[in-house]
């Protein structure tokens, strides 16, 4: 019996807007920042890095270790990649 299980990607998923949006309400109503680094990393990988550094103008290499556990970005850089994937954050109260 073969017992190898396949890695989860949340990358194949993300595959409307309602998805993506949904997906990130979820990690933000935790609040844990390491997940929400990495959830903004899934989403650009959907997307495509090299599509998202391109649209930032920011290096590839640079943005996969940017959306790394323990990373911590400029504010200005989460803003940069956010726009090109077409998320607006909204704060309510």
């Amino acid at each position: 019996m073969n017992n190898n299980l396949e890695t989860f990607d949340p990358a194949k998923y993300l595959d409307s807007k309602e998805v993506i949006a949904e997906y990130l309400s979820q990690i933000l109503e935790d609040g844990d920042m390491d997940e929400l680094l990495s959830a903004i990393g899934d989403i650009a990988k959907a997307k495509g890095m090299t599509q998202i550094a391109k649209e930032t103008g920011l290096g590839r290499e640079s943005l996969y270790k940017t959306f790394h556990a323990g990373a911590k970005p400029k504010f200005d850089t989460i803003v940069k990649v956010l726009n090109s994937l077409g998320i607006k954050l909204q704060v309510t109260a």
